[in-house]
């Protein structure tokens, strides 16, 4: 199978529902946010030190992949569900209470893991933003952008694991 399948020559996608769709709808710059979370991930798990953190940067890429099956379905399966927004909660309690308390803003760039880490938390940022620009045009799962908010904030953690 070829890379190119001049499917999208006319300006529209396929969704995973089958559905056809306009490349710049809300819906497709939604879930291409996602996507590059996914990028943004994959640079900081290149780029981290501490195996822990390598590690769950990897469970967080494959969690993205059902983030964006899940845009990218119309009639929504919901293949986030609550357990993963209670997954990434409990992930981020166990690290914060390993960490130091805050007492200032921080800023990232101590390693390049963590720097990286803080660029997926923006990335991610902007996901959630764009997911809730379909939001209020389109039925979504609603778990999909409680997801997006708990894990730009694991991914800070994990920013300052990384750089402690």
């Amino acid at each position: 199978m070829s890379v190119y399948t001049k499917t999208g020559d006319q300006g529209t996608t396929g969704l995973l529902t089958g559905e056809r769709i306009a490349k710049n709808s809300c819906r497709v710059e939604a879930y291409g946010s996602v996507d590059e979370i996914n990028s943004a991930l994959g640079l900081a798990r290149a780029l981290c030190s501490k195996a822990f953190v390598k590690e769950k940067i990897k469970e967080l890429q494959k969690l993205n992949m059902m983030l964006m099956a899940d845009l990218a379905s119309i009639a929504p399966k919901d293949y986030i569900t609550e357990a993963h927004v209670h997954e990434l909660e409990k992930s981020i309690d166990d690290l914060e209470a390993k960490l130091p308390p805050l007492t200032a803003f921080i800023t990232a760039g101590d390693s390049a893991g963590g720097a990286a880490l803080d660029f997926a938390r923006t990335v991610t940022r902007r996901a959630e933003r764009r997911t809730l620009e379909l939001a209020a045009s389109e039925q979504i799962n609603k778990n999909v952008l409680l997801v997006l908010n708990r894990l730009s904030d694991l991914c800070f953690v994990l920013m300052r694991t990384e750089e402690l």
